[in-house]
């Protein structure tokens, strides 16, 4: 089976950490892209830089690869062996799935050794 092709999407963009109690702030909701994330400690929102929310903590300068799929939900290792290839190049990662796909979200200082040591690895990168 081919390895999977993934797509380097232009924006930057932020890990929000707030109260779990906290509304979810309506311009979230009107970007194009967002990732919400709710556990009982915790609400992390990931949204491009572009867009400011106030929150508990954050974290800036993160660049996006989408596993273009769709992906069916019956595939199995593909987050572990992208996740394998980045952490062999010592490149943390911050991941976040939908039905069709995922999405590795690495620091933009590592972007370009993340594409270089997929591509090392037989995956195609859309630059």
């Amino acid at each position: 089976m081919p390895k999977q092709t993934l797509a380097i999407l232009p924006d930057t963009f932020v890990i929000h950490s707030l109260p779990v109690d906290a509304d979810i702030p309506h311009q979230v909701l009107n970007s194009s892209l967002y990732f919400i994330g709710k556990t009982h400690e915790e609400l992390s929102i990931v949204i491009p830089e572009s867009i400011h929310i106030e929150s508990e903590d954050s974290d800036t300068d993160w660049k996006v690869m989408e596993v273009l799929g769709p992906l069916e939900l019956s595939m199995v290792g593909i987050m572990a062996q992208i996740g394998n290839v980045l952490a062999d190049a010592k490149i943390s990662i911050f991941i976040v799935s939908t039905f069709e796909t995922d999405f590795f979200l690495v620091k933009s200082k590592d972007l370009q050794r993340a594409a270089d040591a997929l591509e090392q690895d037989g995956y195609k990168v859309i630059r």
